[in-house]
């Protein structure tokens, strides 16, 4: 059944299409060989909302999987005259699988945020975002930065189902229907010149969610850190930090908050006064150097700021304690790769070498006591582990990697990777046929009483233009997936990732 219909404009983008966007033009980009083929078709102007129980399911789809799987990204690229440049520039859009007994339903919805809903009822394109501007675009109501598309994350909060952007408030979705209900404020705790990340962070013994926001003053940049509890705010806090960095993800152990702190540098005044987009004015210094931030998790005072080198990171994978350490697993690049997103469809041109990193720090005395580097370069990116396992002792986890990543020219997702800490080397690796690309943080199912489990991504064939759902054995993935659910049209490739198990399953 098809749900409302959504107004924005639907024609692809066309050679002779004209753009007011003040930015250089897709015809200008001088291109290596295509390792991509196909990957236009995978951004039209933007993608229906549907709902329907899907059907011809190949494989076995696991007993277990009880609960709805969640995905958001963003699924609207060109609004009338304005087309966007940047993979993070579209509006959020969540699609849900619903797992039951009878069978598997598929919803998908765009989040009715207030840049959403204003541009619907406008007709065009009204707010400035990641990577495009035109001509009069504006900036959100506090007038502090961007207006969220909300497409980065979505996460269940007790009974409430959240999707995140960058920078602010979270939107409340119903999570059966996914329509919107509101924007969550934290009973009004927080509101919009509250800074607030796409990567909250949550403790099941403990209900609580933990996030940041960072405050790009030249003068005086600060990193807020919250604890919020179901009833809300338990307390915020402000660190001073060096400088005003881009920080899109942290992670939390069970006594800390630890931040991986790139000399990625926001030019506020270009944003705010400059009338520039936030790509544009992000600088990489490297010279400035990476810092590990660890704050108590209990009060959000500053334990320790530690020198790491003058490296990149965007996810971080887990943190725990063993014995004196802090264990701290980061993937790390060597320069940031938000550059890399972008101009739509020319993605990942030359993308940075980066792979996954454990660290032994000793907090006492400040210091990085050993690093531990696996052998997989290939930009791997979306880093998961089995969420039973987060704040704790764990071993493997997954990531999204692409296999062309030595080569210039537009390339893609197109490895699913298994990895274990304890193998130096990475050998479990899925790479999808060609013409087909993934899309989506793998996210881990586990069977119960079992150290076993499975591993759901997303697959775009540019063949026939359609979306599959695919499930692997989490611990098998080279020997393909076990289950491919296939929809009846394509979605957007997404970003973030979570499943929610049904109560009483």
């Amino acid at each position: 059944m098809l749900s409302e219909p959504v107004s924005v404009a639907s024609s692809a983008r066309g050679a002779d299409q004209q753009s007011s966007q003040v930015s250089e033009p897709i015809s200008d980009i001088l291109r290596g060989t295509d390792f991509a083929p196909g990957l236009e078709s995978g951004f039209p102007a933007s993608f229906e909302e549907k709902e329907y129980a899907v059907e011809s399911v190949a494989g076995q789809v696991p007993d277990f999987i009880r609960g709805t799987y969640y995905l958001n990204g963003p699924g609207v690229f060109n609004k009338k005259e304005i087309a966007y440049r940047h993979w993070l520039d579209g509006d959020g859009m969540v699609c849900s699988l619903n797992f039951n007994r009878e069978n598997i339903q598929f919803r998908n919805r765009y989040v009715r945020s207030s840049k959403f809903t204003a541009e619907e009822s406008a007709g065009k394109a009204i707010f400035r975002t990641f990577g495009t501007r035109f001509e009069g675009s504006e900036l959100n109501r506090a007038k502090n930065g961007l207006e969220s598309p909300v497409n980065v994350s979505i996460y269940s909060f007790g009974d409430r189902l959240l999707a995140f952007g960058e920078q602010g408030l979270p939107w409340e979705l119903d999570p059966v229907t996914l329509e919107t209900r509101g924007q969550y404020t934290f009973n009004g705790r927080l509101n919009d010149a509250s800074p607030f990340s796409a990567h909250p962070k949550f403790d099941a013994a403990t209900h609580e969610m933990f996030n940041f926001g960072i405050f790009f003053s030249v003068q005086n940049p600060k990193l807020y850190f919250y604890c919020i509890a179901p009833e809300g705010l338990r307390y915020r806090k402000a660190v001073p930090i060096e400088y005003p960095c881009s920080v899109h993800d942290f992670t939390v152990s069970r006594k800390y908050a630890v931040f991986y702190l790139s000399p990625y540098l926001l030019d506020i005044k270009n944003l705010l006064q400059e009338n520039k987009t936030v790509i544009e004015s992000l600088r990489w210094q490297p010279h400035l150097g990476s810092r590990l931030l660890v704050l108590d998790r209990s009060t959000g005072e500053k334990v320790a700021s530690i020198p790491i080198g003058h490296n990149y990171c965007l996810h971080l994978i887990n943190a725990f304690e063993q014995d004196d350490l802090l264990v701290v697993d980061v993937v790390e690049y060597s320069e940031p790769i938000y550059d890399q997103y972008q101009p739509i469809p020319e993605l990942f041109q030359t993308v940075a070498h980066g792979g996954p990193v454990r660290m032994h720090v000793d907090l006492k005395a400040g210091v990085v006591r050993d690093r531990m580097y696996l052998e997989y370069s290939q930009a791997p990116d979306f880093p998961a582990i089995d969420p039973h396992r987060a704040m704790g002792p764990y071993e493997d986890f997954w990531m999204l990697g692409i296999s062309a990543t030595s080569k210039a020219g537009r390339k893609f997702f197109d490895q699913l990777v298994h990895a274990n800490w304890r193998q130096s080397q990475v050998t479990d690796i899925y790479r999808c046929s060609t013409l087909c690309y993934l899309g989506g943080e793998p996210v881990f199912i586990g069977e119960p009483g079992s150290s076993n489990g499975v591993v759901i991504c997303q697959e775009f064939d540019t063949r026939s233009q359609t979306s599959h759902f695919l499930i692997f054995d989490a611990h098998k993935v080279s020997q393909g997936p076990i289950s491919r659910i296939p929809l009846q049209h394509m979605v957007h490739l997404g970003f973030h990732a979570q499943f929610q198990a049904h109560q009483g399953d």
